[in-house]
């Protein structure tokens, strides 16, 4: 039979990986990978909320389901791609969140506004855009258990690497309240470039955890990873120049 981790010793686990007091952290999180918790994804939230304290902020990304209307406010996260703990933290008191259908995210705490006004409608992950606000302020990413794949830092790298012809997308979105629109971006779906082995995503995480960058822990019963966002985006910037710029070999 599975214990159930407390919010408290969650708390005290963040702390032990890293987390301090003050820190604005955006987290990417399987709550099947954390295991049975004591009040559920709620408690999580909590406990992050717990170990970065009151000056802190928690920024996750919400998005929302492409093929509903969206509101802001009240259209629910796409749990299968972000998971559960994004939608409840969408649901937490006190949480803000972005206006936009495609790059929504919410934050609570000190520089939770900051982060998540103004909200650019086309390049919403590049220049001007809450991600690069995050690693503005120092912003650290906190993945428990997640996929290799779901660091949405990589976006905003792209917007900075050196890689000719970015593949851009322009889709529609229905909004609640004014109809459809059309929003313009890097192709944050496929990528911004072919790359042979397949996705760049992943890999370019697996790299940057190889180089020792990353400090590990336990929090539940997954191993939580805990990086710099500023690094962590100049190192996927150097990666893609590198694997999709203009000089790599396909």
């Amino acid at each position: 039979m599975s214990t159930e981790t407390t919010c408290e010793t969650l708390a005290q686990q963040l702390g032990d990986l890293g987390l301090r007091l003050g820190d604005v952290v955006m987290t990417h999180a399987s709550m099947r990978s954390v295991g049975p918790v004591e009040g559920g994804a709620k408690s999580l939230v909590e406990a992050q909320l717990a170990a970065i304290g009151a000056e802190g902020t928690l920024l996750m990304a919400l998005g929302a389901d492409a093929d509903d209307p969206f509101d802001a406010e009240t259209t629910p996260v796409d749990i299968e791609d972000l998971g559960i703990l994004a939608e409840v933290f969408r649901n937490y008191p006190g949480v803000q969140v972005s206006d936009h259908p495609a790059g929504r995210f919410g934050a609570i705490g000190k520089q939770a506004h900051r982060l998540l006004h103004p909200m650019p409608l086309h390049d919403y992950y590049g220049p001007e855009s809450p991600l690069e606000r995050f690693t503005g302020l120092r912003g650290r990413v906190l993945r428990l258990g997640a996929d290799p794949d779901t660091v949405t830092l990589t976006h905003y790298a792209e917007y900075l690497a050196n890689v000719p012809d970015k593949i851009r997308a322009r889709r529609k979105y229905v909004r609640a309240d004014t109809g459809e629109i059309w929003i313009e971006s890097l192709d944050d779906s496929d990528g911004i470039a072919e790359w042979p082995q397949g996705d760049y995503f992943e890999q370019i995480f697996l790299d940057y955890r190889s180089s020792g960058a990353v400090t590990t822990g336990q929090v539940g019963c997954c191993t939580a990873e805990l990086f710099e966002a500023s690094d962590f985006v100049s190192f996927a910037v150097q990666w893609m120049n590198r694997e999709l710029g203009a000089g790599h070999q396909s």
